[in-house]
């Protein structure tokens, strides 16, 4: 793109830099050494989640200054900013994780409020960790100038004593160790290991998950979304970003010309194929929100119910996401699934080709067994299943990817635990019982508030031997680290009194995968005379954002999020 022929009649930046009256605006980016011609170029918004809270993201600045130069040599001025990211490694098992999910809403709100205030032109979004992927693709939807998504990269995995792990090993060591079934002195090596490098948890958590999903559903370069944090070729694919968003706002290619209810469908797909996290159910509706689209649990669930699980990586198979990199990334994936009918090949993407077209050059590897065909995969329906019943009115959501189909179906009695703690503090005592079906309530998105994830839980359920033995449902939610018959996002949740706010222990609870459904042995008419007895429980959100965002947030069957979207729209910032 020329600067001496750009049109900057229809650009949001014409706001601040054209013009006689913008001459203060002008002044501003004299004083930070732009030149007349990079004022009057395109101005592009490179946001990244950098911050030194957690390795996923401390790669974030170095991979944006890449961009910058990208955007540069495209005759574009790059103006760089960063938002927040809370880290769920770090928050994780503490008052802590409230945060979480929140701050998918922060991310998307403050990208949006700077890109708004500074009339920015196009977005190049940097992520790294489980809300900051979709917080900002939701900012891009949002938005809806060209924009280009970039994932920072995966962890590389850790070596104990010649043994591959991940950190989803540390949390089951705790458990391990609570049992004496390791040392004090292990756990301590362990912990100095498990994680080597830069990057975000390298197995098919919910980071990598939303890295998978930000190239099926088009938002990101084809091979940018696997490639490990450590790799110097992150820097080209961060260059190549730079230079493509500027390509992208002289096409006028838009994020809603790319996000459709075609390419949510490819990139419920890609989860569903992958054994991906259970967040993507709550991830999915949300960005889908923001264009106005509605695609809800159920029909993310759907897409889940009828796409193979082909690729063989952890918490449930053998591989993480430098392994899938290495064999050919997520184009194999994708292009596998392309063969067999279960993607759309003409949806747009960033490339400003379909994905089909795209495609067109992914050669099959058959020399690995990371990811196979689709038409032969490790099992026939998607490692991610959706439930209804009622216990679950509004659906909930089960990871299966590893688990046989007859450990799918799991009947036993309620024990019930009104926050997280309680139930951790039980099983670190081993006071509960094998067959049980563990209860955690009150951490729903309103009753937490935040929505935690109990991946301290199950994963010291895992190192006591018992993640087997019992089964676990939450109207919080899991980490994509979990592993076992965890069934999250139950709703409605109990803090505006769904069912699960009214069962007792030794109400008998039966989950079936197989079937996709979360019932409880109580009828109807106990349940009324139940709920006109119960009264809503308080928590300690009573000031600050976590009390904003109880106000706002809506259910999990629909993402989860705190304003109307898209549907109700008059005008998107891309058109100001």
């Amino acid at each position: 793109m020329d600067v001496r022929t750009t049109d900057k009649s229809k650009l949001p930046s014409r706001h601040v830099t054209e013009g006689p009256e913008r001459a203060p605006h002008r002044s501003y980016l004299y004083a930070m050494g732009l030149t007349k011609e990079q004022i009057h170029q395109p101005l592009v918004g490179v946001a990244s989640c950098w911050n030194e809270a957690a390795p996923c993201n401390i790669s974030l600045m170095r991979q944006a200054q890449a961009v910058k130069k990208g955007v540069a040599a495209a005759n574009g001025t790059p103006r760089e900013f960063c938002t927040i990211t809370v880290t769920d490694g770090i928050a994780m098992g503490h008052a802590g994780m409230r945060a979480s999910l929140p701050s998918r809403e922060v991310i998307a709100d403050s990208v949006e409020l700077t890109m708004r205030g500074h009339a920015y032109d196009a977005l190049v979004g940097l992520a790294g960790c489980d809300k900051s992927l979709p917080g900002m693709m939701m900012a891009m939807v949002r938005l809806n100038v060209p924009s280009i998504f970039i994932y920072g990269g995966s962890i590389l995995p850790g070596s104990f004593r010649g043994k591959p792990v991940t950190v989803q090993d540390l949390f089951e060591a705790v458990g391990k160790h609570a049992v004496g079934d390791m040392s004090l002195d292990d756990l301590d090596e362990l912990e100095q290991v498990a994680c080597p490098s830069a990057g975000a948890c390298g197995a098919q958590f919910t980071a990598n998950t939303m890295a998978t999903v930000s190239e099926a559903i088009g938002l990101a370069l084809p091979y940018s979304a696997g490639a490990p944090a450590p790799y110097e070729i992150r820097d080209r694919f961060c260059m190549t970003a730079g230079e493509k968003v500027m390509e992208l706002i002289a096409k006028n290619i838009r994020p809603r010309d790319i996000v459709t209810r075609k390419s949510l469908e490819n990139a419920a797909a890609a989860v569903a194929a992958s054994g991906g996290s259970t967040n993507a159910a709550l991830h999915l509706p949300a960005i889908a929100h923001e264009c106005g689209i509605k695609f809800d649990l159920f029909d993310v669930a759907e897409i889940f119910k009828r796409t193979p699980y082909i690729a063989d990586l952890k918490p449930g198979g053998r591989y993480v996401a430098k392994d899938m990199f290495e064999v050919g990334g997520i184009p194999l994936l994708i292009k596998t699934l392309l063969d067999h009918g279960f993607i759309n090949g003409d949806c747009m993407t960033v490339t400003g080709r379909t994905i089909a077209e795209n495609m067109e050059h992914v050669a099959w590897n058959p020399d690995q067994d990371v990811v196979r065909p689709a038409n032969a995969p490790i099992t026939v329906t998607g490692g991610v299943v959706g439930l209804r019943g009622n216990l679950a009115p509004q659906g909930a959501i089960v990871k299966v990817a590893g688990m046989s189909e007859d450990k799918q179906v799991f009947t036993g009695p309620a024990r019930v635990f009104d926050g997280e703690e309680a139930c951790f503090e039980a099983v670190q005592k081993r006071t509960y019982k094998e067959g049980e079906v563990l209860v955690i309530r009150y951490e729903g998105p309103k009753g937490g508030p935040g929505m935690r994830e109990m991946l301290s839980t199950t994963a010291a359920l895992y190192g006591q031997g018992m993640g087997d033995k019992v089964a676990l449902i939450t109207d919080g939610r899991f980490s994509g680290a979990t592993r076992g018959f965890c069934v999250g996002h139950v709703g409605p949740e109990a803090a505006i009194g769904g069912p699960i706010g009214l069962i007792r222990d030794g109400d008998m609870i039966t989950l079936d995968a197989i079937k996709g459904t979360l019932d409880v042995a109580v009828t109807d008419e106990e349940f009324a005379k139940r709920r006109a007895e119960w009264t809503p429980r308080t928590n300690t959100a009573t000031s600050g954002y976590l009390w904003k965002y109880m106000q706002t947030v809506g259910p999990a069957v629909d993402g989860a999020v705190t304003h109307p979207g898209g549907a109700e729209e008059i005008q998107t910032y891309a058109d100001v």
